[in-house]
């Protein structure tokens, strides 16, 4: 059985329909990059699984178990987090404080502040200072520290890379396999085709709300997925 299993998944805001009928799978300790133009349904995707955005129709399970239709902190509280694109930090608390913030559901696991901090020692000297007063890279270790001391077994992380400089978001990326090793499984959203290429086990591409391309990075051809981004009708690879 597979970790999260996704299926026909609808999902909008108001009247418009942002997704068409989705499917998507990932397997424990797989890191999956959902890749995709503006508008192609990343972000919703993400938030629909996470459960910030109601699902119309279709079916969510994780680890086993329907969560198609709960709100979105019974969803944490199940093992899911999200990483949200713009980060969301709180302005009025310190670093710290934000971290703390991701811990509120009290799952048991190897996240902690030491355990944040040893991921992203640069915390650590900032601890005390207002979040939103760091740089960009270093917000976004915030948001990513929030989100692993819920202690999940997925991460679903939407543009970190976005806005960042290269060495940052290289710093940001080089710290998800020592997330992975924790047995957290990851789903990243990455608009950067040659970074979701490096750090996944597998890559889906998403075009105006539905999945017109996936497989291993390995056995995807450039132009398959050049054809799937812009447009072309493209066959699934498997």
């Amino acid at each position: 059985m597979s970790l999260l299993e996704a299926r026909a998944l609808i999902a909008g805001y108001g009247d418009f329909q942002a997704l068409y009928g989705v499917d998507l799978t990932l397997e424990s300790g797989e890191v999956l990059a959902i890749i995709g133009a503006n508008g192609a349904g990343k972000t919703t995707l993400l938030r629909t699984l996470a459960g910030a955005l109601p699902l119309r129709s279709g079916s969510v399970s994780f680890d086993g178990h329907a969560l198609g239709g709960l709100p979105a902190h019974r969803i944490c509280a199940a093992g899911i987090a999200l990483v949200p694109e713009g980060r969301r930090l709180f302005p009025s608390l310190s670093v710290e404080e934000n971290l703390l913030m991701g811990a509120y559901v009290r799952r048991s696991g190897p996240w902690n502040l030491q355990a944040v901090y040893g991921l992203f020692p640069i915390l650590h000297e900032f601890h005390r200072r207002p979040a939103t007063e760091l740089s960009g890279g270093q917000q976004q270790m915030v948001a990513i520290g929030r989100a692993l001391m819920s202690n999940p077994h997925l991460l679903l992380c939407d543009e970190i890379s976005l806005g960042l400089a290269p060495v940052v978001v290289k710093g940001i990326y080089q710290a998800l396999p020592l997330v992975c090793e924790q047995g957290v499984s990851v789903i990243v959203v990455e608009q950067d085709i040659s970074q979701a290429l490096r750090v996944a086990r597998r890559v889906v591409c998403m075009r105006e709300g539905r999945v017109v391309l996936e497989g291993a990075p390995d056995r995807l051809l450039r132009d398959q997925i050049a054809q799937a981004y812009f447009g072309a009708a493209v066959e699934k690879s498997r």
